[in-house]
């Protein structure tokens, strides 16, 4: 299925194609503070409708690239840093539009203590 989601204002879109069947939610230092539900997919199936990609934040090891909204701050998605085939996409599932992430079983990550 295809889904839209973007950032509060519209400035960062993007269509990610996917069939999500778990949210995750995370502790690390950024994600504690921001409150994502995420999903990871194959970095292919998302794809960017805006000229606007978001802002790049990086912190710690550097491995993933937290896209943020320039205009209203939201964080639509991540990605990660390192190219490759087996690159992927961490989209935000509370900004996809139309979909409820609460119907969806929540696994929670202790990205605190992962690495």
């Amino acid at each position: 299925m295809i889904y839209r989601g973007s950032c509060h204002c519209g400035t960062v879109a993007y269509e990610v194609e996917a069939e999500f069947d778990s949210a995750l939610s995370c502790n690390c230092s950024i994600c504690a503070r921001k409150a994502p539900l995420l999903a990871a997919v194959p970095h292919a199936s998302l794809r960017v409708t805006t000229p606007e990609a978001g802002k790049a934040y990086t912190f710690n090891k550097h491995q993933i690239v937290h896209r943020f909204c320039p205009t209203c701050g939201i964080h639509p998605y991540g990605e990660d840093a390192a190219e490759g085939p087996e690159r992927s996409a961490y989209v935000n599932l509370r900004c996809l539009e139309d979909f409820d992430p609460a119907v969806l079983p929540l696994i929670e990550f202790d990205g605190r203590n992962a690495l």
